[in-house]
């Protein structure tokens, strides 16, 4: 697939232990992942690429991280998903306009949200 001018290509995070947070995010939300060896763990969420590079540091807004947000068609159903796979709700569902959404934390504290329009 041909690369887009101007639009946002990859999404990079950090993670100290690679197998547990690609376990939580293959269970969560049917990522796959290839290993690119003890520093770095490459993903692919189906439409836009990603990795994780070694490091115990965290990606969370109230830092001044970007939140990384996700669509999900079953906000609830999404929710009970990543709970069973070991992720944290960090902020339940909540409405604003256009829609509604909750906040959650994976394995490694890495926090990123998952929003639904209906």
């Amino acid at each position: 697939m041909a690369q887009e001018d101007q639009k946002i290509d990859y999404i990079e995070m950090h993670a100290s232990d690679f197998d547990a947070v690609q376990a939580f995010y293959e269970a969560a939300f049917g990522w796959t992942f290839t290993d690119y060896g003890p520093e770095y763990r490459a993903f692919n969420d189906g439409k836009l690429d990603g990795g994780f590079r070694k490091s115990d540091l965290k990606s969370q807004p109230a830092d001044g991280s970007a939140l990384v947000i996700l669509y999900a068609k079953d906000l609830e159903g999404t929710r009970q998903k990543v709970m069973e796979s070991g992720g944290l709700i960090v902020e339940d569902i909540f409405s604003f306009p256009g829609g509604r959404r909750f906040q959650f934390a994976d394995p490694h504290g890495n926090e990123l949200a998952v929003w639904s329009d209906g």
